[in-house]
């Protein structure tokens, strides 16, 4: 008997999951939410002008992806996770039950955010928010590159993110006043 085994993504992994996969779905985590919550210090910002990115905050629901990987990927797609989700630490690699669009529900690794790791920014106000995004730039790009692909993408899948494209909003704003 196999295992099937299933990887939740609610950020970049939606657009960009960057492994092979047998089957994908749209899907949805309960008693999480989708917020900016994290300090980044590699990938969106560094130490000296950290940025943020997404995590799971505790609370709500959030829609995402579900991906199934064969079984034969599974050791290569879990150690490409860990590199790219995991470079300083601030999330939690845990299980959590998921319902996919098709009405399955099922068991996925899942990547909460660490609310005692000192990267964890917790809930911030929007303007503060929105101040960390703008200009900051890491190893992977403009933070703001980042946030903009989140709304856009979520776009496209149909899912209206009222609170990220009001975000962005007020990002694009102060970068254009900074000139």
């Amino acid at each position: 008997m196999s295992i099937e085994r299933w990887v939740f993504g609610y950020g970049s992994l939606m657009w960009r999951p960057g492994f092979e996969f047998v089957e994908r779905q749209e899907a949805t985590l309960h008693g999480r939410r989708r917020a900016f919550c994290i300090y980044s210090v590699h990938h969106r910002g560094t130490y000296e002008r950290p940025g943020l990115v997404l995590g799971l905050a505790p609370g709500g629901a959030v829609r995402g992806a579900a991906y199934r990987i064969a079984e034969a990927d599974w050791e290569a797609t879990y150690a490409y996770l860990r590199e790219r989700e995991q470079p300083t630490e601030t999330y939690i690699e845990a299980r959590a039950a998921i319902r996919l669009a098709d009405g399955r529900r099922l068991e996925t690794l899942v990547f909460l955010s660490d609310v005692r790791h000192p990267q964890w920014a917790g809930a911030l106000s929007p303007e503060r928010q929105a101040e960390l995004i703008a200009g900051a730039t890491g190893l992977s790009g403009r933070n703001v590159d980042y946030l903009r692909d989140l709304v856009v993408h979520l776009r496209q899948q149909g899912v209206r993110d009222v609170a990220m494209e009001r975000l962005l909003g007020m990002v694009e704003a102060r970068e254009l006043a900074a000139g």
